[in-house]
C-alpha cells in the first residue's frame, strides 16, 4: 500500500506543481472545478449512503458558479483618473459575486425541495447535505483558485505553499504516525490518527514554511504563523470528512487515486487550509497599504 500510495503522488505531484506555476488561472480554475465536482460527486455518494440525500446536481453547478466567480474576482481592473480617484472595471464576472452564487443556490434548493415527490421528512436533511456540500466543500476550496489567479507571481507561490504544507504534513504524520505513534488523537472518528503524528504534521508544515520564507523573500514569523493555523485547519479538515465517512460506514470516500482512497479523502485538509492562506493575502495587501 506504502509503495502504491508514493508512485500515485510520484504522478500527480509534479503535474499539480507544473500546473499551478506555468499554468493560466483560467486553465488551474478549470482543474479545479473538475477536482471539485468529482469531490462532491464522492461526498453526496457518502451522504446517501448515512441516509442523507441531497440536490446533488444543483449543488455541483452552483459549485461551478463558486470558482467561476473566484476566478473572475482576480480581473477585476482599476484605473487611475484624476484627483486621486480609481475607476473600477469588472472585466469578468458578469456581476456575480459569492453572495448572488449563494443566494441563487438557496432559492434554487427552495425551488426544488417544494417541487419534489420526496416525503417531507427528507426535505430538509436534502437541503442539509446540499448545504455542507456548498459550505464546507465548494466555498473554503475555491480560495485556491482565488490565491492563483491574484497578485501575481505571489499568489501563485502561495498556491504551491498551501499545497506543499498539506503534503509535507500528511506525509510528517503518516511516517511519524507509524512509528512513534502512540496517543489516539480521535479514536472514534480515526483511529490510527496519533497526537504524535499530529505534531509531525505541524512539524512538516513549518518547515515548508521556513523555505518558502526565503524563496518567497517573505518575513519568516508571519508565514510559520499561517502555514501553523492552515495546518491545523487542514487536520480539522481530515477529521470531519473522517466523521462522515464513520456515519456512512466506509473507509475512503472513492478509489479515483491508487493508495489514497478517492478525490475528497486527497483534498480534504485542503479544503480547510486554503481559505487560511488567503488570509495572508490580506495581510499582505493591508501592509503594502499601511
Amino acid at each position: 500500500m506504502t509503495l502504491t500510495r508514493v508512485l500515485t503522488a510520484a504522478i500527480l505531484i509534479p503535474l499539480v506543481v507544473a500546473l499551478i506555476w506555468w499554468g493560466s488561472p483560467a486553465l488551474v480554475a478549470g482543474v479545479a472545478a473538475v477536482v471539485l465536482v468529482l469531490a462532491l460527486y464522492e461526498f453526496f455518494a457518502l451522504s446517501e449512503k448515512a441516509g442523507l440525500r441531497g440536490y446533488w446536481r444543483w449543488t455541483v453547478l452552483c459549485s461551478v458558479g463558486v470558482i467561476y466567480v473566484q476566478w473572475a474576482a482576480a480581473r477585476v481592473e482599476t484605473h487611475p483618473l484624476v484627483g486621486g480617484l480609481e475607476l473600477v472595471q469588472d472585466a469578468g464576472r458578469l456581476g456575480l459575486t459569492l453572495e448572488w452564487v449563494f443566494l441563487i443556490f438557496l432559492c434554487g434548493v427552495v425551488a426544488i425541495a417544494l417541487a419534489s415527490p420526496r416525503p417531507i421528512a427528507e426535505i430538509l436533511p436534502a437541503a442539509a447535505a446540499s448545504a455542507v456540500g456548498m459550505i464546507f466543500i465548494a466555498l473554503p476550496f475555491s480560495y485556491l483558485v482565488r490565491l492563483d489567479a491574484t497578485t501575481g507571481r505571489v499568489g501563485k507561490q502561495l498556491a504551491l505553499f498551501t499545497l506543499a504544507l498539506i503534503w509535507a504534513g500528511d506525509t510528517g504524520a503518516y511516517f511519524v504516525g507509524r512509528s512513534v505513534g502512540r496517543l489516539p488523537m480521535a479514536p472514534l472518528l480515526s483511529p490510527k490518527k496519533t497526537w504524535e503524528g499530529a505534531i509531525g504534521n505541524l512539524a512538516a508544515s513549518l518547515i515548508v514554511a521556513a523555505f518558502f520564507a526565503r524563496w518567497m523573500n517573505e518575513e519568516l514569523f508571519p508565514l510559520l504563523l499561517i502555514a501553523a493555523l492552515a495546518n491545523i485547519a487542514g487536520q480539522a479538515g481530515d477529521l470531519f470528512e473522517s466523521a462522515y465517512k464513520r456515519a456512512a460506514g466506509v473507509k475512503d470516500s472513492g478509489t479515483l487515486l491508487p493508495g489514497h482512497g478517492g478525490m475528497l479523502d486527497r483534498i480534504d485538509s485542503l479544503i480547510f487550509a486554503a481559505p487560511v492562506v488567503w488570509c495572508y493575502v490580506g495581510w499582505l495587501n493591508w501592509r503594502g497599504h499601511g
